[in-house]
């Protein structure tokens, strides 16, 4: 004769497997924000898809051998900006303090803000291109027809001509996209005169009203 099932077993059973579930919920929902520093860091520290360095100066060294960097600027989907390198390309020795601008205009009849997100190509690069200042580590605020330039310091560590991976490289291009985001508050209501200072160098405000033929001011 067949038993019949036991409820409570049953129920304890199912109690059981709703626990483990739970757990595997917090477990996963734990790893979720701990991946996303531990990526970041993985990509600063090994240069992973491009990611650039930080450093707080240049070394010491500077070698005679001549480098190449490459600048390029994008818009991200709904940013109203225009946002250019205000030079194609520079050369450098490697180790040697480089100082290059970018531009952003904004056309627009409202206070709007963005942050930039950059990258260097090739990927290897990025291991070895060291930012010591730049516009793209703070929020960037533009008032209606306000234009500024946004300076960025940087090096080519020497440490490139050892590896084997990167020692033949000539070029690199260091390139920005312009993400539009929310505008704080407190900008928001800032009198239109204000001054601000980025990533320690000051942002060169060059317009209040939009300028004559803003367009080719700022033509890709």
């Amino acid at each position: 004769m067949t038993t019949p099932p036991d409820p409570d077993r049953a129920a304890n059973a199912n109690r059981r497997l709703a626990f483990r579930l739970a757990g595997v919920v917090v477990v996963m929902v734990s790893l979720s924000f701990v991946a996303v520093p531990f990526y970041s860091w993985f990509c600063r520290t090994t240069g992973y898809g491009g990611t650039t360095q930080v450093a707080e100066q240049a070394p010491d060294e500077v070698l005679d051998r001549m480098i190449t960097v490459r600048f390029d600027a994008n818009v991200a989907k709904d940013m109203p900006w225009k946002f250019r390198p205000m030079q194609r390309e520079m050369k450098v020795r490697i180790g040697e303090t480089g100082l290059a601008f970018y531009e952003a205009y904004n056309p627009t009849d409202e206070v709007t803000a963005g942050q930039a997100a950059y990258n260097v190509a090739p990927d290897i690069a990025g291991r070895f291109f060291d930012k010591i200042a730049c516009f793209c580590f703070d929020l960037q605020v533009l008032r209606p027809g306000e234009r500024i330039e946004m300076p960025i310091t940087f090096f080519v560590d020497p440490e490139l001509v050892k590896d084997a991976d990167a020692s033949y490289l000539k070029a690199v291009t260091l390139s920005y996209t312009m993400f539009p985001t929310e505008v704080p508050e407190e900008e928001r209501m800032a009198p239109a005169t204000i001054e601000k200072t980025r990533a320690g160098d000051p942002a060169t405000r060059l317009a209040a009203g939009p300028a004559a033929s803003p367009d080719q001011t700022l033509e890709q």
